[in-house]
């Protein structure tokens, strides 16, 4: 079993540290506090190539492999998770391209990922479906050469500021079987009778936008159908395996990220005559929080490592996000714990890592969701 990484991914993490370090912690919490969308930063990452991870080199992304991504995704994460994840989820929805878009599609709308001059999003939850994606109500109806959408989305990542997003709509009401009938289909911000409506408030990854969407009969091309149609709802249920080990691998970052603030302010922080360090209690929780790290770790790569095999991990997917999504919190529950009173104000990161944590357990499907998977691939059922 060889357990090395690629060479090149070395050069990679310097590079994600040193930007981190230069652009992103001097304004992580303002960012965070102000509840701002980090533009300034995304278009520095953009003139250094750090945009759209894993579209293709031909469509103007850096083409790297998932175990690539991941690596990437645990060093942002271990710096700001939320301004990492506004990084990372500028080229969110277009795995659905990637694999059933046209060529017209790729160039149109992959493209201007990679150079920063677009963000886009996928448009699934609604306000009464979420984890029970099947039971959307978004409906996109034929009308001459164009599809004519109407419904709300909720809880939806770049709503605000994208320009343009991959939409899960039911086209054929009728359509036997649960699962079918639903097609995707691209939208472009711009469309009368597109409304973006932003969410604040949030607890955590406040920088990171989120909206309810309103379509109200929102006209779009025929030809902006990604795939088959009626085979939007599987289509979309096959990325689920992707992006399940990318939060698998943002929850290992955010806990590495606690983790060291922890280690570094228990060396620093003296009580009763020496460092905290110094006792059994606070080594303790140190040792836990390293090692759950490093399981957390080891199940996000090789999930990882899988994706790129082309191996069915439905099972792994969903391990790797459920643990690494627990590990995260508990992990910064300890380094608040760690920090005392000073972790429970914005004066050290991670307060904001603390509140960061939590919605590891609940984005791509909730830890409950998760725990469903895995026991009926264990019991053999699938999806029925």
């Amino acid at each position: 079993m060889d357990f090395e990484l690629p060479s090149e991914i070395d050069q990679i993490r310097d590079e994600i540290q040193r930007f981190g370090e230069n652009e992103i912690k001097p304004v992580a919490n303002e960012y965070d506090r102000e509840e701002k969308y980090p533009q300034e930063v995304m278009d520095k990452a953009a003139e250094m190539g750090l945009m759209g991870a894993q579209i293709p080199v031909e469509y103007g992304g850096a083409g790297y492999s998932m175990l690539e991504a991941a690596i990437i995704s645990e060093e942002m994460f271990a710096i700001d998770p939320g301004i990492a994840l506004c990084l990372q989820s500028a080229s969110f929805g277009a795995d659905a391209i990637m694999e059933f878009g046209t060529e017209d599609q790729k160039e149109e709308y992959l493209e201007p990922i990679g150079t920063g001059e677009a963000v886009m999003g996928a448009a699934i939850s609604e306000p009464h479906a979420g984890s029970d994606v099947s039971s959307i109500s978004t409906e996109a109806e034929k009308d001459g050469d164009e599809w004519v959408i109407n419904g709300n989305k909720m809880w939806i990542t770049n709503g605000s500021v994208g320009d343009y997003f991959v939409v899960l709509c039911q086209t054929d009401p009728e359509a036997e079987g649960r699962y079918n009938g639903f097609s995707q289909i691209i939208v472009e911000s711009d469309r009368d009778g597109f409304e973006a409506d932003k969410i604040t408030g949030k607890l955590g990854i406040r920088a990171s936008d989120t909206a309810e969407l309103i379509l109200d009969d929102v006209r779009v091309p025929e030809e902006n159908l990604v795939g088959t149609p009626g085979m939007g709802f599987l289509q979309q249920m096959q990325f689920f395996d992707d992006t399940r080990t990318g939060v698998a691998a943002q929850g290992v970052g955010l806990a590495r990220g606690a983790a060291e603030r922890a280690l570094e302010y228990a060396q620093e922080r003296e009580q009763f005559g020496q460092p905290i360090s110094e006792f059994q209690a606070i080594q303790h929780k140190l040792a836990e929080m390293f090692t759950d790290i490093e399981a957390a770790r080891n199940l996000t790569y090789k999930a990882a490592w899988s994706v790129d095999q082309d191996e069915q991990i439905t099972k792994l997917a969903s391990m790797a996000k459920e643990y690494a999504s627990r590990v995260a919190v508990d992990v910064a529950n300890e380094a608040v714990q760690i920090h005392g009173g000073a972790g429970y104000v914005d004066d050290f990161d991670v307060e904001r890592f603390y509140r960061d944590a939590k919605i590891l357990q609940i984005y791509e499907g909730t830890t409950e969701i998760q725990k469903n998977i895995i026991g009926r691939e264990l019991l053999g059922k699938g999806m029925s």
